[in-house]
């Protein structure tokens, strides 16, 4: 196996399935039942998951609410997607420990450093939710932050598509796809891997980011393996 333990960013999107709100569970079943393979084959796993199939604090605050306000609904949005992925995983046969950046005690434990590497060294996966639990910062920043604080060998960026383009596939047919790029390539050219803030901490820490394809059966394995899957970022 190419990475011993990673950090596998998820959106609230991909929860919806085909629908374009709420939570799909024939598609969270799929999805965790390929997270659970890969626990189970030894490789430790934290997830952190969006939560905009449900609520968005950006869209919100550019409608008039207050930036604050939204992204701590937004916050609590994640916490609602990480209690359906941790039914899912554990009925797939793994045990979870979902993780809050904002104390909930009656339905997860407090986020804990310390403590959260000490479940990834048990086997169980560790779900991150309410993103850093602090307004103005995104869940791909909480990525990023989480991934370095339990000592991941890399990003895990699952997406609807099958990797960084310089423009957006799905509406042009001629987007020139990358297998691999720097971080500074991804700034430069504002590439929408993940938001700046995330970016350039991956950068400062060199922590690689893989892109790829969610919905491809399959693919969260190959990446774990090593298989040259999607699009990497690194340093060089």
């Amino acid at each position: 196996m190419k990475f011993k333990r990673v950090l596998l960013k998820l959106s609230g999107e991909a929860l919806a399935g085909d629908e374009k709100f709420g939570i799909e569970p024939h598609t969270i079943q799929e999805i965790c039942a390929e997270i659970a393979e890969v626990a189970k084959s030894g490789i430790q796993v934290a997830l952190v998951i969006g939560g905009g199939n449900i609520f968005r604090g950006v869209s919100a605050s550019s409608k008039g609410m207050d930036r604050a306000s939204a992204d701590y609904m937004g916050m609590l949005a994640t916490v609602i997607n990480a209690l359906a992925v941790q039914d899912a995983l554990e009925k797939a046969g793994v045990h979870t420990r979902v993780m809050t950046a904002i104390t909930m005690r009656e339905v997860a434990e407090p986020y804990i450093r310390r403590r959260a590497i000490r479940h990834l060294e048990k086997g169980r996966i560790v779900i991150c939710a309410a993103g850093t639990g602090n307004p103005y910062f995104t869940t791909d920043t909480a990525a990023a932050l989480r991934a370095m604080e339990l000592k991941a060998d890399a990003i895990l960026k699952a997406t609807k598509v099958d990797g960084v383009y310089d423009k957006d596939p799905l509406k042009y047919s001629d987007a020139k796809k990358f297998d691999s790029l720097t971080y500074i390539e991804v700034l430069q050219r504002r590439l929408k891997v993940m938001d700046s803030t995330a970016i350039s901490m991956c950068m400062d820490n060199d922590l690689p980011i893989v892109v790829f394809n969610l919905f491809e059966k399959g693919n969260i394995f190959k990446v774990c393996k090593g298989d040259i899957v999607g699009t990497i970022v690194r340093g060089n």
